[in-house]
This record gives structure tokens, C-alpha cells and sequence, in this order.
């Protein structure tokens, strides 16, 4: 086999679950997720990826992933389409997600995917930082945003929540200039 389709088997196989969850997540349709999908990989192929670490690969890959969404996103305020499931004939049935999962793909999507990546990913806020090309406060208020317009939704009690970002909230105090 050719480098390049041996690079692909294991982009797909190690990272394509990762691309499709983010394709997904960002465009809240199955069959917009797998066109998604496999224009990144499409994409790959183009790149010269060889000499790539993995965790390289795998951000590179996300990258894509979000400016393949953003595409298909421009391109639909140009161009509206209507979706099958809202034909009142040809209506889905809802398939059995979660409850917590349904209210986070009601969020509006600058909230929405960092909880995606934070959680389903596992990547820090520094990284989604990176990912997004914004700040890392940004992420972290929009994750706390998030958690908070959840816990509304979701019926969440009044008690203390448990910090779920890396940082304690025991920040240092600040300085004063002398």
C-alpha cells in the first residue's frame, strides 16, 4: 500500500470517531456530519502528513473539521435548504440521545462546542483556545455559560456544583503596582 492510504487507514481509524462526534456536534445533522466527515479525510490525502505526531494529526484534523462546518455553514445563509425532517410527510423519529445530550444540541453553538470538545473530546481550554482561535477566558466563560443555561434546563439543584475545569478557583490574589 502507498504512505499515504496507510496514513489514511490510521487517521480514520484512530481519529475518525473524534471527526465525525465534532461534524456532528457542529451541524446537528447526521447526513451533514458525513459529508463533513469525508471531506476532511479527502483533505488529508492533499497534506503532506507523513512525518506528523499523532496529537498533531489529531488537531489538524479537528481544525478541518471546524472550517469544513464553517463552510457549510456560510454556504447555507447564502443558499437556505430545507431539512427532510421538517417535511410534515417525511418526519423522523427522535432517536433515543440522552436528556443531557438533547439539551446541550439545543445550545447555540458557541456554547455548544466547547462543552463538545471539553467534554466528549477531552481537551483542555487552552487547546479549544487553539482549536477556535479565541481566548482561553472566552472558553472557560463559555463553558461555565453552558453549564449554567444546562443546570437551568436540566432542573439542576441549588447546592455548591463541583468545579468541572482544570482550574480550583483559588486564584491568586492581585497585585497591586508600586
Amino acid at each position: 500500500m502507498e504512505d499515504r492510504e496507510i496514513l489514511l487507514r490510521n487517521a480514520m481509524e484512530h481519529h475518525g470517531a473524534a471527526v465525525y462526534r465534532l461534524a456532528l456536534c457542529r451541524m446537528q445533522s447526521i447526513q451533514d456530519a458525513e459529508d463533513v466527515y469525508q471531506d476532511v479525510f479527502l483533505r488529508l490525502l492533499d497534506q503532506e502528513a507523513s512525518a506528523w505526531d499523532a496529537e498533531h494529526l489529531r488537531a489538524w484534523l479537528l481544525r478541518c473539521t471546524v472550517n469544513r462546518c464553517n463552510d457549510l455553514h456560510r454556504f447555507r445563509l447564502r443558499r437556505p435548504v430545507l431539512a427532510l425532517a421538517d417535511l410534515p410527510e417525511m418526519e423522523a423519529e427522535a432517536d433515543g440521545g440522552t436528556e443531557l445530550w438533547d439539551a446541550v444540541a439545543r445550545l447555540p453553538e458557541k456554547l455548544r462546542l466547547p462543552i463538545h470538545l471539553y467534554y466528549a473530546e477531552g481537551y483542555s481550554t487552552e487547546e479549544i483556545a487553539g482549536l477556535l482561535d479565541i481566548p482561553a477566558a472566552t472558553v472557560r466563560t463559555r463553558l461555565r455559560r453552558a453549564r449554567n443555561r444546562l443546570k437551568d434546563s436540566l432542573g439542576g439543584d441549588d447546592h455548591e456544583e463541583e468545579r468541572l475545569s482544570e482550574f480550583d478557583g483559588a486564584y491568586p490574589a492581585p497585585r497591586r503596582a508600586e
